[in-house]
């Protein structure tokens, strides 16, 4: 099927010198140009959040921000990649990173919440915290007040047949710990993934 076929992506650059720089991607050559300028409106606004997010409520000079992305998925009529931004301020005792990652579906033109992933109705955030909580028991992983359960906006990504979720720097570990990613495979969440979704697509076995 032809309109399954990885989507073209470039990169844009914002920023000068080797100090300030953010780099994100843009769609081009889609033949739905609406859905096109859709996407990257949405890449485009979710970067300068991002920037703002890191400048607007630190009084000090920024030293150093460094802004990159990974595409994670690009097959299936499934578009989902990661933005994130490193910045260091002045007198800093350590840089901050945060990361936001937007998932389309290309099918059905829209940008993915976790819920959109989903039957109506099913509780998804019951199922995918038990995983979650799960695996924090096998990794051992230190928190740093416990953990009951995601929030129903939870940040994801699609990578391949499974479903990442993770949380921000101090969410729920101390910083030392970095990113938790907790990586749930597609077959443990079959009874509730929307089939003609994203996540339903990926499970296809072709």
């Amino acid at each position: 099927m032809a309109n399954s076929l990885p989507v073209s992506i470039g990169t844009v650059k914002i920023g000068s010198g080797p100090d300030k720089t953010v780099l994100y991607p843009k769609v081009f050559g889609m033949q739905n140009q609406e859905l096109e300028r859709y996407i990257n409106h949405i890449i485009t606004d979710q970067t300068r959040k991002l920037i703002n997010q890191q400048t607007g409520s630190m009084p000090t000079t920024v030293v150093q921000m460094m802004g990159s992305y990974e595409i994670k998925t690009n097959e299936r009529n499934v578009l989902s990649l990661s933005l994130s931004n490193y910045t260091y301020h002045y007198h800093a005792a350590h840089g901050m990173t945060y990361i936001k990652s937007l998932t389309f579906d290309l099918q059905n033109g829209k940008l993915c919440r976790l819920k959109d992933l989903f039957k109506p109705g099913s509780d998804y955030v019951k199922t995918l915290s038990a995983l979650v909580s799960r695996q924090i028991k096998e990794r051992n992983i230190q928190l740093i007040n416990g953990f009951t359960t995601i929030s129903p906006n939870q940040d994801y990504y699609i990578a391949d047949k499974a479903l990442v979720i993770y949380f921000q720097l101090y969410e729920i570990t101390p910083y030392v710990f970095g990113f938790p990613m907790f990586t749930i495979s597609v077959y443990d969440l079959q009874d509730i993934i929307d089939e003609n979704g994203p996540l339903g697509r990926m499970a296809v076995n072709n």
